[in-house]
């Protein structure tokens, strides 16, 4: 029998389930065993660590076609290394670690299909590392929203980005919400995005990574030069509710 790797990513079957969740809830904590991955099929997610002291940080966003909880693979006994929660409703596919492994080995689009997405996942981490250790507060802001806006082909209508807030952006590039909210008020002025309540992306908010001609030039700018020492700002953890 012919393999189907669109219906094995949105069928149910043998160690594998569909799962809904709602926003916030979790699709695993950090800590949990991890025995399963997941399959983002539609909506957004995010990952957060926790330190000993209990302060968390925003680390990743995620999009539908992501896998989640790779970790799970790594060994038996693995546990999460951060915990994955929805930000708008998610439909996912929750696949065990053995039927995982199964598939991998025995099918080869699967295992090509999943190679790809690993090296993207790297190449977006190392990018993520190289933006917050160069790039202006400013710069890491815009290329944050453009990638959530994930624009499509010419054409397209530009998008509304899921709801965020601005606590959370400020967490992932490394800043203070009061930046965060004098440059998105800025970005508004400058006619790149439109801003009520829900976030609206217009493309041409890549010049301000491409020319960084916004950057200085507004005595009342926060941005920052970098520092080789910047980190994520963190918060205390907050109250989760498990998905069923």
């Amino acid at each position: 029998m012919t393999f189907n790797l669109a219906a094995f990513l949105e069928e149910a079957g043998v160690g594998r389930k569909v799962v809904h969740l709602q926003p916030k809830q979790v699709f695993f904590s950090q800590g949990d065993a991890a025995d399963s991955i997941f399959y983002l099929r539609t909506g957004r997610a995010k990952l957060t660590v926790v330190s000993p002291e209990g302060k968390e940080a925003t680390v990743a966003l995620l999009s539908a076609g992501e896998f989640i909880g790779e970790e799970s693979l790594a060994s038996v006994g693995a546990l999460h290394l951060a915990t994955a929660t929805a930000i708008v409703v998610c439909t996912a596919l929750e696949i065990a670690r053995e039927e995982m492994i199964r598939v991998m080995h025995e099918e080869h689009s699967f295992s090509d299909m999943y190679l790809k997405f690993l090296l993207a996942r790297s190449m977006r981490t190392q990018a993520d590392l190289v933006d917050q250790l160069f790039s202006s507060s400013e710069k890491r802001l815009a290329r944050i929203l453009l990638l959530m806006a994930e624009f499509g082909g010419p054409g397209e209508p530009e998008p509304l980005i899921p709801p965020i807030t601005q606590e959370t952006l400020a967490e992932m590039i490394g800043t203070t919400r009061s930046r965060v909210s004098f440059f998105m008020n800025r970005f508004r002025k400058l006619g790149l995005i439109e801003y009520n309540g829900r976030i609206r992306v217009h493309k041409s908010l890549i010049n301000v990574i491409l020319h960084d001609q916004f950057t200085g030039s507004n005595p009342e700018n926060f941005s920052e030069s970098p520092k080789l020492s910047a980190a994520p700002r963190i918060r205390s953890k907050p109250d989760r509710q498990r998905a069923a």
